[in-house]
């Protein structure tokens, strides 16, 4: 990296915040989609798998409410708007397909909440946010699969 360009960001980004006093597990799109080598977008994702279902564990074990999220579209796509004609692999994830399922080894309880979302943050067009605050959750605690997309797009809208 160009050191002026370092010195420039130096501490930029450096401050942390601490946690708050309640928080919660927000698991984001872990689906079928990304484990099943047929799907356009298998992520040979089965360590991330392993590292949720532990996640899971703890949260359970330590009694934070866990969230997932799930991308569906309607079998005709009419809520997909333009990202689903950007991103065409998003396809699988049609109401009632395999793909869009969650792994057998992490589904949902009857006490989990389960947000569909049709965008990459979980915040767009959801209760995420009145319902986080509904809860009294001021920290949140984000994993998933799609780091570089849906993962990261929730965080960025969470710190609002």
């Amino acid at each position: 990296m160009n050191e002026d360009l370092s010195a420039n960001y130096a501490g930029v980004f450096s401050n942390h915040l601490e946690p708050g006093n309640k928080s919660a597990l927000l698991i984001v799109d872990v689906m079928m989609a990304y484990l099943d080598p047929a799907s356009p977008l298998y992520a040979k994702a089965e360590s991330a798998l392993r590292v949720n279902e532990r996640l899971r564990e703890v949260a359970e074990a330590v009694n934070i409410p866990i969230i997932f999220t799930n991308l569906i579209y309607h079998e005709e796509g009419f809520d997909g708007g333009y990202f689903l004609r950007k991103v065409p692999a998003l396809n699988v994830c049609r109401e009632g397909s395999p793909m869009a399922a969650f792994p057998p080894t992490l589904q949902p309880s009857f006490h989990n909440l389960v947000i569909s979302k049709q965008y990459p943050s979980a915040f767009f067009g959801t209760s995420l946010a009145s319902t986080l605050r509904y809860m009294g959750v001021d920290t949140l605690l984000i994993t998933g699969f799609s780091t570089s997309g849906c993962v990261r797009a929730t965080t960025v809208d969470a710190i609002l």
